[in-house]
C-alpha cells in the first residue's frame, strides 16, 4: 500500500521533476522526503513529514515569486488516505472522509485511473457519489473528492479547489 501524502504530475521522464520536488521540499524544511516514480508514468509519489496542504501553499508562493523555479513538477495534489482499489474498500474510505464535506457545501468528484482496468471511471462515480448527500456542483464546487487510482491502490483527498497546485491554472 502506498504511503504517499502528495502526488506530483510531470512529463513521462520524471528524472528532472524528482530533483525539482526534492529541492523544493528541502527548501521548505524536509530534506528526508521520499520522492519516487510510481508505477504510473508521469506520476511521482511523495511522502513528506510536512503538511501536504501547507506544501501546496508553499509551492504556490514559490511559483508566484519565481515562476521559473518550477518547470517539471506541473501539478501537486495532497492525498489523505489510501486503500486497495476494490469498490468495498473505496466505499469505506468515502464514508470515512465524507464528513470533510460540510453541510451545505457543493462538491464534485474527480476520478483519475492509471494502470487500473477493473472498473470504468463512470462505474466508480456511480458507486461512490451516492454516499455523499450534499449538492453536486461540477463548475464551482466548495470541495472536491479526488480519487487517484494507481495500479491496485486508490488514493483519496477531500480538497478545496485552492488546495491543488497546477501550473496551467496559475
Amino acid at each position: 500500500m502506498y504511503a504517499y501524502n502528495l502526488l506530483v504530475s510531470c512529463g513521462w521522464n520524471c528524472f528532472a521533476a524528482i530533483g525539482e520536488v526534492k529541492d523544493l521540499l528541502n527548501k521548505f524544511g524536509d530534506a528526508e522526503a521520499v520522492v519516487e516514480q510510481t508505477k504510473a508514468r508521469g506520476i511521482i509519489g511523495v511522502k513528506t513529514k510536512l503538511d501536504a496542504r501547507e506544501v501546496i501553499n508553499l509551492v504556490r508562493e514559490e511559483f508566484k515569486a519565481n515562476p521559473l523555479s518550477i518547470n517539471f513538477a506541473v501539478k501537486w495534489l495532497p492525498i489523505d488516505r489510501w486503500c486497495k482499489a476494490n469498490i468495498d474498500d473505496m466505499k469505506r474510505v468515502v464514508i470515512e472522509l465524507k464528513e470533510r464535506i460540510n453541510r451545505g457545501d457543493r462538491w464534485m468528484m474527480e476520478v483519475e485511473k492509471r494502470r487500473y482496468t477493473e472498473m470504468h471511471r463512470e462505474e466508480i462515480i456511480k458507486e461512490l457519489a451516492p454516499l455523499i448527500e450534499e449538492k453536486v456542483d461540477l463548475k464551482n464546487p466548495d470541495k472536491i473528492l479526488h480519487v487517484e487510482i494507481i495500479d491496485g491502490y486508490a488514493g483519496f483527498a477531500v480538497l478545496r479547489p485552492d488546495e491543488i497546485f497546477s501550473i496551467a491554472k496559475e
